[in-house]
């Protein structure tokens, strides 16, 4: 059963490569909103489901992401290619300054969890007053109709197998990043601060590793969403909302393994869809973020700990491979 695994993997990505040629504009929005949501979800994943460390504003580095990728583009010309290069180094610069100031001063747990809170409050009242980013008004990004990949102007084709490449090569990091001695070193963390400290683990070096990794490949999935968007506001940029979102698909699909934040993304993001749809046709506002709700509600109650490890559990195709 296990030799199965591979032609089962191959198999599905050639599928993932066929989906544009056979779907509409509709599903490939889905699909490629999907994608992006399972590549932010591994990112988060990264620092709370192997480090043990709750990040509630993960949307900073969303926004700073996007907003520098963008803002660069527009004001200088600079290819997204580079500028996210840049969104990444002052994301994870920015999320050394929280994690130090937090876990340098012994704030962890829920203390924490407000502090990341409060710094992405603090990132879109700096972005609703910036001038130079738009502020309120928004950032709007010019659209042509002639492909230009170095400027990451394309057809949403061209950004689902971007998102698809991105969810692959997320995934195969954090599963490298797990057999290093960093990755041991995090799981160790999770358990049991005291005890891996008194094993010689740095604890303030490693959440700070943890912590930046996280919010750099957020900040990088946060570049290509802003090019695949067009425009961007703050209040929907750095919204609680988007962080609760990003955190939704771990838990769903399981907190601390390579699947979970992509089995998540693929159940929620397609019913999230559909809420939305019923609050705009039924005009039933909240209709959306009452499901997460129920939905974090049911997996509490019913498989806590998240919907991959009890299919794993269940197939052993899945079981016996060690490579998800």
């Amino acid at each position: 059963m296990k030799n199965l695994i591979l032609p089962f993997l191959i198999g599905g990505l050639a599928l993932l490569l066929a989906v544009p040629f056979v779907a509409n504009d509709y599903i490939l929005s889905v699909l490629i909103l999907t994608l992006y949501s399972a590549f932010l979800g591994q990112a988060w994943n990264l620092m709370m489901g192997f480090a043990g460390q709750l990040s509630l504003g993960h949307s900073l580095y969303v926004g700073i992401g996007a907003y520098v990728g963008a803002g660069f583009f527009i004001h200088f010309g600079l290819s997204p290619w580079l500028g996210m290069i840049l969104a990444v180094l002052i994301a994870s610069s920015v999320a050394v300054c929280i994690a130090f100031l937090g876990f340098r001063f012994a704030i962890k747990g829920v203390h924490f969890s407000l502090l990341t809170i409060a710094f992405a409050e603090c990132g879109r009242i700096l972005f609703d007053h910036w001038n130079w980013f738009g502020a309120s008004a928004g950032l709007f990004l010019p659209i042509t109709s002639a492909m230009d990949l170095i400027n990451l102007r394309a057809a949403p084709y061209v950004f689902y197998y971007i998102f698809l490449m991105l969810t692959i090569l997320g995934f195969f990091f954090c599963r490298y990043l797990m057999q290093t001695r960093l990755g041991y070193a995090w799981l160790a963390l999770r358990e049991d601060q005291d005890a891996a400290a008194s094993l010689g683990v740095n604890l303030l070096k490693t959440k700070i590793l943890a912590v930046a990794l996280s919010a750099g490949m957020t900040a990088l999935g946060g570049t290509i969403y802003g090019f695949y968007q067009n425009a961007l506001f703050p209040d929907q940029v750095f919204a609680m909302a988007k962080s609760v979102e990003i955190l939704m698909g771990p838990i769903v699909g399981g907190i601390g393994t390579l699947m979970g934040p992509i089995v998540g993304a693929i159940i929620l993001t397609p019913l999230g869809e559909f809420f939305s749809h019923l609050t705009a046709s039924f005009e039933l506002p909240g209709l959306k973020h009452l499901f997460y709700g129920m939905a974090m509600l049911a997996i509490m109650l019913f498989v806590p700990s998240g919907i991959w490890p009890k299919i794993k559990e269940r197939y052993i195709i899945f079981k016996e491979s060690n490579v998800i």
